[in-house]
């Protein structure tokens, strides 16, 4: 059981302290760090519900609602929901980077609480699979969300826009990593370029982030 626990925590703690060590400014409070990611594994328990409802109801009747309605829409609008309604007005979400740092966050514990259930179901046979897919997967979601997020929040400008681009941006991306595995047969030759593709994305919005905040904190000593 403590190996279950350790392959299935591990991997989403190292994307997560990857994500926080590029804050090149002020780092967040490992604290508000953890609750974040503590409300994301709470998360695991109302969409697990909701999905076993709609699927013994059978109210899916194709792949497409499937992977963009039952998985991707409710899992990222509720760490959406989080992410907006705990952190958005927190004090110390004060820069745009921060908005990474929190999405990974809610987004890993999430992640990593799904990933143990499933380690315990299934083996630790799965755990290296699981390390490159679902939870890198769940990271990068998190880590677009939260970029449009911070963007929002410290643009003056469009701020709607960006509000809504964190959650649609992430639920397209997570709909079409679903899509690939429940349709696909051979998913692995299409979600291999997809998860190149997803990590290119991430690492791109955490240098664009990291290089609003040098912006940011340069707005900021002129006043």
């Amino acid at each position: 059981m403590l190996g279950i626990l350790s392959a299935g925590i591990a991997p989403g703690l190292a994307l997560l302290s990857y994500f926080y060590l590029k804050d090149q400014y002020s780092s967040e409070p490992i604290s508000m760090v953890f609750k974040t990611f503590f409300f994301g594994a709470l998360l695991v328990f109302p969409i697990a519900f909701i999905q076993y409802v709609l699927e013994t109801e059978n109210l899916i009747h194709s792949s497409f609602i499937n992977a963009f309605l039952s998985a991707s829409m409710l899992e990222e609008f509720f760490k959406w929901f989080i992410l907006f309604y705990t952190v958005y007005q927190h004090v110390e979400f004060d820069e745009p980077y921060d908005g990474i740092v929190y999405g990974a966050s809610v987004s890993l514990g999430f992640a990593t609480l799904e990933n143990i259930f499933y380690l315990i179901a299934h083996g630790v046979d799965h755990a290296l699979g699981r390390a490159l897919l679902p939870v890198s997967s769940h990271a990068l979601f998190g880590v677009i969300m939260g970029y449009y997020i911070g963007k929002g929040k410290f643009t003056a400008t469009k701020k709607i826009k960006w509000i809504f681009l964190s959650l649609f941006f992430p639920f397209i991306l997570h709909g079409t990593y679903d899509f690939i595995l429940i349709t696909q047969k051979n998913w692995m030759f299409i979600m291999f370029p997809f998860m190149i593709f997803l990590w290119w994305l991430g690492l791109r919005k955490v240098k664009m982030a990291r290089a609003l905040n040098a912006k940011h904190i340069e707005n900021q000593l002129h006043y």
